[in-house]
């Protein structure tokens, strides 16, 4: 049997074997009573529900949720939706010198990532940093990156919302960089200040998040404190370990931070105060919901020219004029 493309080349066709990260696997009863395994398989390219009807005791054992599992088996069309029925799944040997890594198995190929590669946006981030003009912030952002580097080039933004995949953080931030100079400069604001903004206003996130290869999860200190309050205490000490940093400075600063949410009802301590801190808090509204705009309208797979309901967004979208 061949092996299977990449997750966005299914069609109904397709049959084969294959390697896949397995984020879903639940037990559920069909209509006339039998017990199925459903699955959400996932690559680097999207994602697909996986059936598992025949041998479901069995197969069961053979994996967990969270695990790069291989499967064999075949794509249909059910309901309008692609969906693939397994036949035999397992999960993967991930030793170095495993059977499965000889036979092509390779983690980074599917994790969902930013579509831009990584050292691209790093060297995006250098470049970034170096143009700030205020010798102070320069010398705090690059401070942060260098200590905070390893943990910058993968992070995901969220764990579900927005940019929620490897190298979302970088992605959504540098974004945010080049939408705030450009509204900066429109508007007559500290371009330095809405760029440092927009690099540190979610660096609590490293903090508030663990991010491994398979899940991201909420650790103790980003339930009970959040990446808000954690972002402006490192921040806060970043500051203070610049000799000659201005105190006033380093309140705009965390006022960014801190006021980047723009409401106190969506979570931020404090409501914008400076022209800063509202452009800052515009560019980050804008940039998380584009985003979410983006995957529902490319990775809906209904009929028509309207997506399904997208309940964070409260609408369907129009996928565009296809005539």
């Amino acid at each position: 049997m061949s092996r299977l493309p990449s997750i966005s080349a299914f069609d109904g066709n397709t049959a084969g074997w294959g390697y896949f990260l397995c984020t879903d696997a639940t037990l559920r009863t069909g209509r006339t009573g039998e017990v199925y395994l459903a699955l959400t398989l996932t690559d680097g390219t999207g994602e697909v529900a996986g059936r598992v009807f025949d041998n479901v005791e069995r197969l069961r054992e053979e994996f967990d949720a969270g695990e790069f599992v291989k499967v064999q088996g075949r794509a249909n069309v059910f309901n309008g939706r692609m969906q693939f029925l397994v036949e035999t799944i397992r999960r993967v040997m991930t030793g170095l010198d495993s059977q499965d890594r000889r036979d092509g198995f390779r983690e980074e190929l599917l994790l969902a990532s930013a579509p831009r590669p990584i050292d691209e946006m790093w060297a995006e981030l250098q470049r970034t940093i170096a143009e700030v003009g205020d010798p102070h912030l320069r010398a705090l952002l690059e401070a942060i990156a260098s200590t905070h580097d390893a943990a910058l080039r993968i992070w995901p933004a969220a764990r579900a919302v927005h940019h929620a995949y490897r190298g979302g953080f970088l992605e959504h931030i540098l974004s945010m960089a080049r939408a705030g100079r450009m509204l900066a400069e429109l508007y007559g604001a500290n371009v330095d200040l809405v760029v440092t903004g927009a690099l540190l206003h979610d660096i609590g996130k490293l903090q508030e998040l663990d991010y491994a290869a398979t899940t991201t999860t909420y650790t103790r200190d980003g339930n009970l404190i959040g990446h808000i309050t954690l972002g402006a205490m490192l921040v806060n000490d970043a500051c203070r370990a610049i000799a000659g940093f201005p105190d006033s400075l380093r309140s705009h600063v965390l006022h960014l931070i801190a006021s980047h949410h723009g409401q106190r009802e969506l979570g931020s301590p404090v409501e914008p105060l400076s022209l800063e801190a509202f452009i800052l808090a515009a560019v980050d509204d804008l940039d998380a919901r584009v985003n979410q705009v983006k995957r529902a309208i490319g990775g809906d797979e209904s009929a028509g020219e309207f997506t399904t309901y997208h309940a964070r967004l409260g609408r369907v979208l129009w996928k565009g004029d296809a005539s």
